[in-house]
């Protein structure tokens, strides 16, 4: 069962009116004041829907900010190239490359979907509204005109102080801290390198290995070997043979 509706208060007859007239009265009262435009110019919001900025080094033509605009104003062109492999034994890769990035302002309602869409923040709002045109052809504006406005678009606000850091800033700080982790490591085994071809070597050549001394007990005789590191002979005193047995040839 469905709960009464609370009782209305009941309202004043004219009150309505009154009100209206106060906001009138006030304004009435205060000063007007004339912004000298275009001497002066207009302080615009943070955040003014002026027209779109292009930057395109971060546009890879994706197409997402054309298929879901709703006017249908915007109009890429592009071909693809073949990159070179990275590394030898690699393979080659293609990639797009822009060639035509222009947005009819006569059909766009500056909704900003395509900025929203955007995965890789190649456009940005432009508080910049001085575009007026005599023909209407001349508003569709391509990429160098878009990269213009692109310089004035205002930084971001700053972060909340206990705001977590962006995803971006995050991915490209760990990339820059092992590019220079590996670039250190590389300074330092070039300076292993050079420390290592700096020291001077022994003289000969080469080192001098020698084997103690072998003592045959049937001769007494003793023999030892040195074996040289850089020719890899060895040297030493001959054993001396054994004398053979007399008994060996009776038999």
């Amino acid at each position: 069962m469905a709960e009464p509706l609370p009782p209305t208060r009941s309202r004043i007859p004219g009150s309505g009116l009154a009100k209206g007239l106060a906001v009138t009265l006030r304004t009435m009262t205060k000063k007007t004041v004339t912004a000298q435009y275009p001497d002066a110019q207009p302080e615009l919001p943070p955040r003014s829907r002026g027209v779109i900025g292009l930057f395109e080094e971060n546009c890879t033509v994706c197409m997402l900010c054309a298929r879901e605009c709703p006017d249908w104003c915007i109009y890429i062109d592009s071909h693809k190239e073949t990159v070179p492999p990275a590394a030898p034994g690699g393979r080659e890769r293609s990639r797009n490359v822009l060639d035509r990035f222009a947005i009819d302002f006569s059909l766009c309602m500056y909704c900003g979907i395509c900025i929203e869409v955007c995965p890789f923040d190649a456009l940005f709002w432009s508080p910049e509204f001085e575009y007026a045109e005599t023909d209407i052809h001349e508003l569709t504006h391509e990429r160098d005109k878009l990269r213009e406005w692109m310089w004035t678009v205002p930084a971001p606000p700053a972060l909340d102080p206990g705001a977590e850091e962006p995803k971006e800033l995050a991915a490209a700080r760990k990339t820059a801290d092992k590019l220079a982790a590996e670039a250190a490591t590389a300074a330092e085994l070039a300076a292993r390198t050079a420390e290592q071809a700096a020291q001077p070597e022994p003289p000969g050549g080469g080192t001098t290995t020698t084997t103690g001394p072998t003592t045959d007990e049937t001769t007494g005789t003793t023999a030892g070997t040195t074996t040289d590191a850089t020719t890899g002979t060895t040297s030493g005193t001959p054993e001396p043979s054994k004398p053979s047995d007399p008994q060996d040839g009776a038999s």
